[in-house]
């Protein structure tokens, strides 16, 4: 039976080399194919099909579990979105954290500019053409680790809060998608997985991003980030941490939901198999970050107002964000820095999709390696 890629199927699996006892167990037993994998009726993980598999073909099973005689000379496939119970979500935890580290470290000088750029009354000295020239400008007037002035504050952030981002969405995406239309990839779960994931990770990465922000404006008072942690803190009250939020959620939430949904879409079209291919997922992931950037950069502008509190903007601070926005600079204002936003989230997804990717990779590789030699163990 087929609808939807999903396939149930009941089969004899009769492929050489495959232990008798599994293939016994397997006999009369139902198999659903996903994304490449063998699952059994409770949605455990068997196997995986190779590529080729498809359509009305009749197929054998390659099981993960072969005999001693067999397991020596063949390397089975090792299927990294199959992650096993029990261990998936810290899988997806210290992944995640590698990830959003290295994509918001290495980034770190662009997003300074983007900064800068969204200001809407900026200094003559921080009066920029583009990016390439900002970097120049900042370099040459401010010194060379200056466009890198408070990584510190956001590698501390980032790494729990990813953490959890990639870990919320692995588990909600998966669950909904079950839910939804069990057996194939649901986009309306990836949506919501991704909006989820993103009121998490924005509760612990708000307090960072604002410290971050007033770290990398034009002629910034702060000595150090505990100098702006302890100024906030006296001046404006706790509440400065979380000022603008609310609008980080309002500018996330659909950029996430976009992200997402355009990344798996992408997933499906140049990895439809769902094996590890690097180059796959670091297009994958330019193109969904360099979408989702360019459409909510005028949230992102009204966020970066917040978080930064201009002085100039100071006397009209009560008011709405957007029309604090609208009047200082009319319909432009809300895509001031959008070449630096596009610049900066192109990479920047791309790498932190690629990392993540990679390091699942590798951790599951490793579980699944150990799990073979305590079968051949088992097996003595």
């Amino acid at each position: 039976m087929e609808a939807d890629g999903f396939v149930s199927r009941r089969t004899s699996v009769e492929t050489p080399g495959v232990d008798s006892r599994v293939a016994g167990a397997a006999a009369g037993a139902e198999f659903r194919w996903l994304g490449g994998r063998l699952l059994d009726a409770t949605g455990g993980f068997v196997g995986s099909l190779p590529p080729r598999m498809t359509g009305e073909q009749d197929f054998a099973p390659v099981l993960h579990r072969a005999t001693p005689e067999t397991s020596t000379s063949v390397e089975p496939e090792i299927d990294y979105e199959g992650l096993p119970q029990g261990v998936a979500t810290s899988t997806h935890m210290l992944a995640g954290a590698v990830a959003g580290i290295m994509e918001h470290c290495l980034m770190y000088p662009i997003d300074c500019v983007k900064t800068r750029m969204q200001s809407l009354h900026p200094e003559p000295g921080a009066r920029y053409r583009n990016v390439m020239d900002a970097l120049r400008q900042i370099v040459r007037t401010e010194g060379v680790w200056r466009p890198i002035r408070g990584v510190n504050v956001l590698a501390v952030g980032a790494g729990p809060a990813h953490a959890v981002y990639f870990a919320c969405y692995e588990k909600i995406k998966f669950s909904l998608s079950d839910a939804i239309h069990p057996g194939t990839n649901s986009h309306f779960a990836n949506g919501v997985a991704g909006c989820m994931a993103t009121v998490l990770h924005d509760a612990m990465m708000n307090p960072a991003e604002v410290v971050k922000q007033r770290m990398q404006m034009f002629n910034s008072p702060y000595r150090s980030v505990l100098d702006c942690m302890g100024s906030l803190l006296r001046r404006e009250g706790p509440a400065a941490f979380y000022r603008s939020y609310t609008t980080q959620l309002t500018m996330n939430v659909p950029f996430q939901a976009l992200h997402f949904m355009t990344y798996e879409y992408l997933q499906e079209l140049l990895n439809p198999h769902r094996q590890y291919n690097p180059s796959s997922h670091v297009v994958s992931g330019a193109l969904a970050g360099a979408l989702a950037a360019a459409a909510t950069t005028p949230l992102d502008v009204c966020k970066t107002l917040l978080n930064t509190q201009e002085a100039q903007a100071i006397h009209v601070i009560q008011a709405e964000a957007f029309r604090t926005v609208y009047r200082m600079g009319g319909v432009p204002a809300f895509f001031k820095g959008v070449q630096a936003r596009v610049i900066y989230q192109m990479p920047s997804t791309a790498i932190s999709w690629s990392v993540y990717e990679f390091f699942k990779y590798i951790i599951t590789k490793r579980q699944h390696e150990r799990r073979l030699r305590g079968d051949r163990d088992g097996d003595k």
